[in-house]
Parts: C-alpha cells; structure tokens; sequence
C-alpha cells in the first residue's frame, strides 16, 4: 500500500487477502471508476464534482470505516438508482475489486480519518504532560526537543515511529518526574497533530501520508520479536476490527511501556519505513474483514425479511451460503450494485421496505453470511 498526500490528493494501492482471496485495491483506480461510472455527476470530492449529493472528501460526523461506508450506500441505494434514472444514466456495474478500488479512493482522501479539534489538542498537550519536556517556540528550554523540531508532524506515522523510538528515554524521563505514561486514543493524536501543526512556528507544514506496500511487513513483524507475543488469542486480528491507521498507530504508542524491560531497556529500534510496513501489515489484515456478531446478523437476516427471498427456492434469489463466495464489505457494495435495483423492485412488489442498516448491522450481517 502507497500513498502521499500533499493537501488533499494522493495516491493509495493496497494488495489484500480476505479469507484466502486475493485482490488489488488501487486509489487510481478507484478514482477513475469514481469519475468514469458518473458518481461526480452527483459527488464531488474536497470541492471537485457534483454538488447535488454530498462531497465525499469532507470529514464530518460519520462513519470512517469500509463497512460503514457499505451501510452508507445501502441506505442511500434507493435514492442514488431514482437519481440516475431521472438523469437517464446508465447503472454503474462495480465488481467486488471496483468497489475496493472506490474504498481505496474514499481512504485516499482521507475519508476513514476523523477530523480533529485544535482546541482539544490543546488541552491534551498541557493534561498529558506532554509540555513538561517539550516546548512550543524553538530556541526554548525544554528537557526533549522543542515541537518545531519534530519531524513527524505532518505525519501521524512518522511521529509515533520517532516516540515509539524514544520510549525507554521518555519513559525513564517521565518516572523522574513522576508522571504515568498518557495513553492516546486515535482521536487524541489525530486532536494533537491538528493542534501543533498550527502552531506560529509549525503553520506551513507540508501535510504528508505516506505508506508503501505491505510487502515484508509479515516478516519485519516477526523478525522484531512483535509475533512472539501476538499470537494466538492476542494476535491483532483479535485486538483490532474496523480500524483506521491512526486507531493502529495509537494503539502502537500505548503499548510501548510494555516493551520496555526497564528504563535502559528500548524496544526493538524500528525505523519509519519499517514501521510504515508493519502498520501496513497490521491494518490491511482487518480492513476488509471486519469482526462482526454473526448471531446478531441472523437475526437481522430474519428481521429484515431477507429470508423471503433468500431462503426461497422458488424465488430465484441465491441462497447465499458459503458457496456463494466469502463476503467483505467490498463484496457487500459488488451485490448492491449488481442485484439492488432488481431487489428493490421484487421488495416494492412484496410490500417490503427497503432495509436500513447500521455499520454494525453490517458487520453482522458479514459475519452471519461467511458462516452460513
């Protein structure tokens, strides 16, 4: 997985395995089958497109995940088909891997990161002690280095690389002054970075977010000592479901206390671009598969009246078992797309309404399918 960004554009290709299955996403693609299939008739993205239907690039209350994203799209199916009828468009046709490529796209205008709060960052930066040792102004007395000298503020990656680095000097420095070491939550860190890159001295930073491949993550997990503890019941896959890479990175930051032996003792020295891998590694593994409550799905499947359809022969409805594919959130957004508006029409016939779905109904409903 790649990407940079320099404002609002950049560019993201991933390569997934969901349950044994592989496919590429690629934000270009993405990109191109955002524009290609008509959606920017209707959408733009951070100011550029339609303006009739929502910008897809700004970051406001919603839900930042793939899933969510697929519950989004459901529930707005209905309206988006009437759109494109009255505008006498074609229906768009998205496979399983166009619909990766979309989330790709949507992950590459930063759409899965939660937007933060300067203010907040603020009283963080004083309430976690972060401003004991460092200072606000260059030049400025400071036991670590001052924040117009930190390399990583434009890059959330960056700057837990370079803390996760220092951990057992900052540990030991925090123990002198009797301070417990502050856990950050991903909307804590999101808050910080947006607060101290505006500050005076840091306001022309140049915002970057870069990720290459996940290629080698697997083998720098293993090789810096990360798998001999997560395994198992505490393998990340157990420990994280449907989470943004700041969410990952954050989590990476509160663990570090827990690599330090003693206060001489750092963790294993990882570089950024090895960090970059192994969070490449960590967050592709769940970022398609989301852990959802397979019971719960169930019940919804019933509730929702599915089974009117897909647990009857007669019907012609696919009875969506296992030998109907593994399904994921991408694959989720291939069916609506495929078989929606022929659903739709049969529901209408029936008296059903179309169902509306939560992201956590999704994920349940995920979980419910791949078990059937």
């Amino acid at each position: 997985m790649r990407a940079i960004l320099v404002g609002t554009l950049l560019t993201t290709s991933f390569l997934f395995s969901v349950s044994g299955a592989s496919f590429s996403a690629d934000s270009k693609r993405g990109g191109a089958i955002f524009a290609n299939q008509g959606c920017t008739n209707c959408h733009s993205v951070s100011g550029q497109g339609g303006k009739t239907a929502p910008d897809l690039g700004r970051r406001l209350d919603r839900n930042y995940t793939p899933a969510g994203i697929a519950s989004l799209m459901w529930n707005h199916a209905p309206a988006m088909w009437s759109a494109i009828s009255k505008q006498g468009m074609a229906m768009p046709k998205l496979t399983e891997t166009d619909a990766a490529d979309l989330l790709a796209f949507f992950y590459a205008a930063r759409f899965f990161e939660r937007p933060g709060e300067a203010q907040r960052g603020k009283a963080l930066f004083a309430s976690r002690h972060c401003a004991d040792c460092h200072a606000l102004a260059a030049g400025a007395s400071s036991v670590g280095p001052p924040v117009p000298q930190w390399k990583g503020l434009a890059d959330p990656t960056v700057l837990v690389t370079q803390m996760f680095d220092h951990a057992a000097q900052m540990n030991k420095a925090m123990r002198d002054r009797n301070i417990s070491w502050p856990q950050l939550s991903a909307q804590d860190l999101t808050d910080l970075l947006v607060y101290l890159q505006n500050l005076p001295q840091t306001r022309g930073t140049t915002l970057e977010f870069e990720i290459p491949s996940d290629q080698g993550g697997e083998e720098l997990f293993r090789s810096k000592g990360c798998a001999a503890c997560h395994s198992d019941a505490r393998a990340f896959e157990n420990l994280i479901s449907d989470s943004t890479l700041t969410d990952v990175a954050a989590a990476m930051w509160n663990h570090a206390p827990l690599m330090v032996r003693s206060a001489e003792t750092a963790p294993p020295a990882i570089s950024v671009p090895e960090m970059r891998q192994i969070l490449s590694y960590i967050w592709a593994r769940q970022f398609f598969s989301p852990r959802g409550d397979a019971a719960r799905g169930k019940r919804l499947f019933e509730s929702k009246k599915c089974e009117t359809c897909h647990a009857n022969p007669s019907s012609g409805a696919p009875a969506l078992t296992g030998a109907t594919g593994t399904y994921s959130a991408a694959k989720m957004i291939e069916v609506l797309w495929e078989h929606g508006p022929a659903m739709l029409d049969k529901m209408r016939q029936q008296n059903i309404a179309w169902p509306h779905l939560s992201p956590v109904d999704m994920t349940s409903l995920i979980a419910y399918l791949n078990s059937r």
